[in-house]
């Protein structure tokens, strides 16, 4: 019975401060000598794992940087600016499996076809879903002037 004690105590000795801590919480049994080899495992990992981290974090970001890149949305008018509404209704579509930020652009005309409003939007859309993005068209003060709004029908991938 000396003999184990002994060769549990002189085990933890070999392995310095640390392991003595952690021997001590675990008693000087068989389990104790066990949990130093794990620590002393831990340490052989932890080496080596250094390097594996660093190998798997690149795993980790490739498929993002590999991800196909996103394709263009479409952008449909669904209604105009009007002294009653001062503000232009677009719906966009995201055809992506993954949330994308679109440009969309939107202008508006007067009667003799001149632009009056000529603006470009960012407009965020969930991933194969649609959003209705209302553009506020009051900052000419010419409101009862817009004979007609445009939409860009496609609507470009940012990010």
């Amino acid at each position: 019975m000396a003999v184990l004690a002994l060769t549990g105590f002189s085990s933890g000795c070999g392995h310095g401060s640390r392991s003595d801590d952690a021997q001590g919480a675990h008693g000087s049994s068989s389990s104790g000598s066990s949990s130093s080899a794990a620590y002393d495992s831990g340490a052989t990992t932890g080496g080596s794992g250094g390097e594996t981290p660093t190998r798997r974090s690149t795993p980790t970001t490739s498929p993002s940087e590999t991800a196909p890149p996103l394709k263009d949305g479409t952008a449909v008018l669904i209604s105009c600016a009007s002294p009653d509404d001062p503000y232009a209704t677009v719906e966009i579509r995201n055809p992506n499996g993954r949330d994308a930020v679109f440009t969309v652009k939107i202008n508006a005309k007067d009667k003799h076809g001149s632009t009056m409003i000529d603006t470009g939007n960012q407009v965020s859309v969930p991933a194969k879903d649609t959003t209705t993005y209302r553009v506020a068209m009051a900052s000419t003060g010419r409101l009862d002037e817009i004979a007609r709004c445009e939409v860009d029908p496609r609507a470009t991938a940012d990010r």
